[in-house]
């Protein structure tokens, strides 16, 4: 596994040369490294955000104050007695705010998983429970957020049919759907755990 990044790149790099000159793109040896600092190009956000959330990631593991919030809230949690599935919305609606601000999966779960992960299995609530919650939250508000590249990109799809459409009118749109989406997931998800149906092969939900 320490080699795959390597094997990737290789098998990656012979496919898109193959398929630029069977398409035209690639005509001669110099256009690749052209085509692939545009690639670069392309990927510089991602760069940047996933430079950070490194930095993150790694203030987060040398003070430890993942652990210790996640301690701490769990400690204040069990000992104030409150249901768990008064938790289970308390994270939901949390993590629902946090994906209007940070609309990337990867980043989001990044950094909220230090915390929430550990805090809800010290409730013993096994994280693959915790990674449902999170889907859901990602999921919902994403559609009406406007820091979200897709939402600019609807934007402009709608204003081909509406040129006075701005994001107030297609968040009033998307929020019925948002609002809808996160209900019927968060009743599939308290029905599933109700149940006690696992969540895949050694996986429970409870």
């Amino acid at each position: 596994m320490d080699g795959i990044a390597a094997v990737v790149a290789v098998l990656f790099a012979v496919v898109g040369v193959v398929y630029g000159w069977r398409s035209g793109a690639i005509s001669k040896a110099s256009d690749v490294p052209k085509l692939m600092a545009e690639g670069v190009r392309q990927m510089a956000p991602v760069l940047v955000l996933f430079f950070a959330i490194a930095q993150f990631l790694q203030y987060f593991d040398w003070t430890h104050i993942g652990d210790v919030v996640a301690v701490n809230s769990a400690e204040a949690l069990r000992t104030s007695g409150v249901p768990i599935w008064v938790v289970f919305l308390a994270v939901l609606a949390l993590l629902s705010v946090v994906n209007i601000l940070v609309t990337s999966g990867s980043a989001m779960w990044a950094i909220a998983a230090p915390v929430v992960v550990p805090m809800l299995m010290l409730l013993e609530v096994p994280a693959e429970t915790t990674q449902a919650l999170f889907r859901i939250a990602d999921s919902g508000s994403t559609s009406i957020t406007p820091m979200s590249p897709y939402f600019i990109m609807a934007l402009g799809f709608l204003q081909r049919y509406r040129k006075d459409a701005g994001i107030g009118t297609l968040a009033s749109y998307t929020l019925p759907l948002a609002v809808c989406m996160t209900l019927a997931w968060t009743l599939l998800f308290f029905a599933w755990w109700t149940l006690g149906i696992p969540l895949g092969p050694g996986a429970p939900v409870r």
